[in-house]
C-alpha cells in the first residue's frame, strides 16, 4: 500500500541528501545512472508491500526527501532476492543502496519508527539467548512490543496458524531449544559487538 506523501506546502526538503546517498551508501555513486524505467519495481516480488518501491524512493532521493526515504519501510522490506539487479538495464545495484540505507537508517536512529526494527529485535534476542529462534518467543515479543492490550489481540487473531502449525509439529510446546556451546556463542558475538564498535569508531 502506497504512503500518500506529505503536502508540498509543508514538506522540508535536503538539497544535499542525494549527494550524502552518492558519497555515503554502498552503490550511491551509480544512483545517477537510474532512468525510472520502473523496472526494479516491476521485478520486486513483494512491491504490493513496500510503501513506495525502489522506483519511487529513488525520485525522491533525488528531490531531497530525506526524512520520508530514511522513514520508509521499503529499505526494510527488501527481500535481496536480486532480480532489480539482474534486469536493470542501467546495471544500478539496486539491492545494495536500499540495505545500505536501511543500515544508515538504524545509526540515525530512524529504524526505531518502524515494525521491521521490533521483529528483528525480537528476532536477534531469541538467536543470541539460545542459538536459535524461537518462534513462539519471537512473535510473542513481537506482538508485546506493540503494548499489551495489541500483544492479546495480535495473539488471539492468530490462534488458528499456531494450532496448525502444532498439529502439523512445526511447533513444540516444550522449553525453547538451545544449542550445547552458548558459552561459545556469547563469545562469537562478543567479539563480533568489539569489531563493530571499534569500526564504528574509526569512521
Amino acid at each position: 500500500m502506497t504512503t500518500p506523501l506529505p503536502d508540498p506546502a509543508t514538506r522540508k526538503y535536503d538539497q544535499g541528501f542525494a549527494r550524502w546517498v552518492r558519497d555515503n551508501v554502498n552503490g550511491g555513486d551509480k544512483l545517477s545512472m537510474c532512468m525510472q524505467c520502473g523496472v526494479c519495481s516491476g521485478s520486486c516480488p513483494i512491491g504490493a508491500q513496500m510503501d513506495y518501491g525502489p522506483r519511487k524512493l529513488f525520485m525522491m532521493i533525488r528531490a531531497g526527501m530525506k526524512e520520508e526515504v530514511l522513514s520508509s519501510n521499503t529499505i526494510w522490506n527488501c527481500t535481496s532476492c536480486y532480480r532489480c539487479v539482474v534486469r536493470c538495464p542501467r546495471e544500478v545495484p539496486v539491492t545494495y543502496i536500499l540495505q545500505d540505507l536501511a543500515a544508515k537508517a538504524a545509526d540515525m536512529g530512524y529504524a526505531d519508527k518502524t515494525e521491521n526494527n521490533k521483529f528483528a529485535k525480537s528476532f536477534w534476542w531469541s538467536a543470541a539467548a539460545f542459538g536459535r529462534t524461537d518462534e513462539r518467543l519471537v512473535t510473542a515479543l513481537y506482538y508485546f512490543s506493540f503494548g499489551f492490550a495489541e500483544g492479546i489481540k495480535r495473539g488471539l487473531a492468530n490462534l488458528k496458524i499456531a494450532f496448525g502449525l502444532i498439529k502439523a509439529g512445526r511447533m513444540h510446546l516444550t522449553a525453547p531449544h538451545a544449542i550445547k556451546d552458548k558459552k561459545g556463542l556469547k563469545a562469537i558475538l562478543d567479539k563480533a559487538a568489539e569489531i563493530d564498535k571499534r569500526d564504528g569508531a574509526g569512521q
